[in-house]
């Protein structure tokens, strides 16, 4: 008789709680009602949201000249703001589905938090096209059906492309996160002594009972859903980069934007979802759940992709160099010495120099340390998106028609208001379902897996 033995394997769960003692804690914040210091935060997030509205109601009833857009910048924050907020939603499906099929443990304390901000982010860039539109009451049009506006959409517009790209995101997203959630629906049903969300969470859970059969349909459908998701990962900010790299615009018309797109993709969403779940650990004591070896392991990906990232930065100049062109040889170095060349460097130290010091373990393992580094890095990413949009139109073929670009107040409430919009929901989230898997987390924990006999 021989036995396989677990022992080897790294507890990704530390303190050893027991299964009754996981599903108390994670659904603690379900049942209590809502404290100080909630509220103050929900108080906070709602009068950014309030600035978005009155950005939003200035910009139906005035016009997008609200904004500082001019000839020839006529893509600026709004269209900054849509892939900003697009590339936030990439660390949630990455973590949910490709280390779900790699097999990595590490990824079920934080999985459900990301794939909710997941939600939450592509929510938040869907508004801005509707807003760069400039006529939001038709996004009809944007549908590719024939209409009694006798209309066809431009299938070989790649703002099209984004249309479907986005929208089966956000569907898979939506629906992979809530097959996640069927076992809790099932625990909270069982837990919660409110007859109204007893029939809520019944409703939601489907019928679930626990059983061997519905834990093996279960476990196929997630894993079906997982290799669906997977690709879109790669493909969503792959589309979003066309936007750009299809044009003839010196600075966009390049073959590197995809792959460069989906590394800063991953870099912002990886550094968004550090940043909240270092707050979430800390309010609702889950750090032996997100444990800091978890963070540890987001941090090396963050420092993959800021390489990855800076590697695509020098490629650029050495493609323009290379190309023998002049036009973008100048579009890369007025970048870097123009009149937008503090928006360049700010870029580059916030997104290159600063996560280089997750080369040091210390750094790595050192809370607000990585916390100060992931809020750079997404500033950094936002004026990545700043830089491309911006610097490529303010500066375009014709001299005589450049101009510099200043945003206005109104541009700024938007940008604020997006904030928010986005913390809003994170806040409802984390008072209304589960941020941690309950089956996911109990999966792993030591003395759950089987032992065998031979």
């Amino acid at each position: 008789m021989s036995v396989v033995d677990y022992s080897h394997e790294i507890s990704v769960i530390e303190g050893k709680p027991s299964l009754r003692e996981l599903d108390d804690l994670i659904v603690k914040p379900l049942e209590t009602k809502p404290n100080k210091n909630f509220l103050i935060a929900l108080s906070i997030t709602l009068t950014l949201l309030g600035s978005f509205l009155i950005g939003l109601s200035l910009t139906f009833y005035y016009g997008i000249g609200m904004w500082g857009n001019n000839n020839p910048v006529g893509w600026a924050f709004d269209i900054v703001n849509f892939v900003f907020w697009v590339g936030i939603g990439h660390a949630g499906t990455l973590i949910s589905a490709i280390l779900f099929l790699f097999r990595q443990k590490w990824r079920t304390g934080i999985a459900r938090f990301a794939e909710g901000m997941t939600i939450f982010a592509v929510m938040t860039a869907a508004l801005f096209p509707l807003i760069h539109i400039g006529r939001f009451w038709l996004p009809l049009y944007l549908m590719p059906y024939p209409n009694q506006h006798s209309l066809w959409v431009n299938f070989t517009s790649p703002l099209l492309w984004d249309v479907f790209a986005v929208s089966t995101y956000f569907t898979v997203s939506l629906i992979f996160w809530y097959v996640g959630l069927i076992p809790d629906f099932a625990v909270l049903r069982e837990k919660t002594e409110s007859k109204f969300k007893k029939i809520i969470y019944s409703i939601f859970s489907l019928g679930w009972r626990f059983s061997n059969r519905h834990w093996q349909h279960y476990e196929m459908v997630y894993l079906i859903l997982a290799g669906f998701a997977t690709p879109l990962v790669l493909s969503v900010h792959t589309i979003v980069s066309f936007d750009f790299a299809v044009s003839i615009l010196p600075g966009w018309h390049t073959t590197i934007f995809p792959p460069y797109f989906v590394a800063g993709a991953v870099f912002s969403g990886f550094a968004m979802v550090q940043n909240v779940l270092i707050i979430v650990r800390k309010v609702f004591h889950y750090e032996h759940i997100i444990t800091l070896d978890t963070l540890e392991k987001m941090n090396k990906i963050m420092l993959l992709t800021g390489s990855l990232v800076g590697y695509a930065y020098g490629m650029e100049f050495f493609i323009a160099w290379y190309s023998g062109n002049p036009i973008e040889q100048f579009t890369f170095i007025n970048r870097a010495f123009g009149p937008y060349a503090w928006a360049y460097w700010i870029m580059l130290t916030c997104n290159v120099v600063s996560p280089q010091l997750f080369w040091f373990k210390k750094i790595r393992r050192s809370i607000p340390v990585m916390f100060i580094v992931a809020v750079f890095v997404n500033v950094g990413m936002w004026f990545e998106r700043f830089v491309i949009v911006v610097t490529s139109l303010a500066n375009d073929f014709l001299p005589s028609s450049w101009a510099y670009y200043k945003p206005t107040y109104v541009d700024f409430m938007i940008l604020i208001g997006s904030f928010g919009f986005f913390f809003t929901f994170i806040l409802l989230f984390t008072k209304g379902l589960p941020v941690v898997s309950m089956a996911e987390v109990k999966a792993v924990v030591d003395g759950s897996q089987p032992t065998h006999h031979d």
